[in-house]
């Protein structure tokens, strides 16, 4: 868990972490959720003479913004969760903002990371699996039923491998980081093999990575293309642990994504600046907008 105090121009006044204790169940994380929160409560009374004004919390899985339930989480394991209730109980009343982790992180690198001053941006995050957010002026549309950015479950290659979510040939399941390391992994026969080490491959010029690579960074290519098409964003920010390979990932993808575009504006592609934070930081900035809607009712 990554937590941080935020005045309320962004700037990050402390920053802690910890374990989510998830290995002790369901009940464990969610106590350790609670006592986080008010610890880093105190610690801005502390440091700063004055307990925070709102909170604000990101979680992954399937939530609920609008009643504060955290619907659905299977690496959390809950259901039903009423996390912005129980959080506003422990922190004595204090309004509490309820945000997805990858929407929330979105939102902060729109506003204080790699799309400050984009008024049209889509967040990618290359992790496990694959998710996004789509930025218009300042904020995250989340879509009808909460699952707007949802590009790693754009099916770019019809009858390709399975998915999770019971589809075929998701972006997912070639472009993230779990993708790259299963591909890797065969490719050379190890199965310890990730796709950190798979960068560094192509890197020294191991034409097995070459091909490992070039089939996830064509995949992501089209799902960008794709998303090109529909939402036309400025700018395309691109995060995660894959986007750690840098110019690795940056230089051929650009290309590819240059490559396949016709009449249509090309996005600038740029890495994510915010790192593991951004989810954290921007559940900072929806506790600020939490009071911002309230002073404006």
């Amino acid at each position: 868990m990554k937590a941080a105090l935020l005045a309320q121009d962004g700037s990050v006044l402390f920053e802690a972490r910890r374990p989510t204790g998830r290995e002790h169940g369901t009940d464990a994380v969610v106590t350790a959720i609670l006592d986080f929160a008010a610890d880093l409560a105190e610690q801005g009374g502390r440091r700063f003479g004055e307990h925070p004004l709102a909170a604000g919390v990101a979680v992954p899985g399937t939530i609920d913004e609008r009643n504060g339930i955290a619907v659905f989480s299977a690496n959390l394991g809950w259901r039903d969760l009423p996390l912005r209730k129980l959080l506003g109980e422990r922190l004595g009343g204090l309004p509490v903002a309820l945000g997805h982790d990858v929407r929330s992180g979105g939102l902060a690198e729109g506003r204080i990371g790699a799309g400050l001053g984009v008024a049209r941006f889509l967040f990618i995050a290359l992790g496990t699996g694959i998710a996004g957010a789509i930025g218009i002026d300042g904020r995250i549309e989340a879509g009808a039923h909460g699952y707007g950015g949802e590009i790693g479950h754009v099916v770019v290659r019809p009858g390709g491998p399975a998915c999770g979510c019971g589809a075929r040939g998701c972006l997912e399941t070639l472009a993230s980081a779990a993708a790259v390391s299963r591909a890797w992994a065969e490719a050379i026969g190890d199965p310890a093999a990730d796709a950190a080490g798979c960068a560094l491959a192509v890197e020294a010029g191991d034409p097995r990575a070459a091909a490992v690579w070039r089939g996830a960074v064509d995949a992501l290519a089209d799902g960008i293309v794709l998303a090109q098409s529909l939402l036309d964003p400025g700018t395309v920010i691109v995060g995660g642990g894959l986007a750690e390979a840098g110019d690795t990932l940056f230089t051929p993808l650009r290309a590819a994504v240059a490559e396949r575009l016709t009449f249509h504006m090309p996005p600038k592609v740029v890495p994510a600046m915010l790192k593991d934070t951004a989810a954290a930081l921007g559940a900072g900035l929806l506790a600020w907008d939490l009071l911002s809607t309230e002073v404006t009712a």
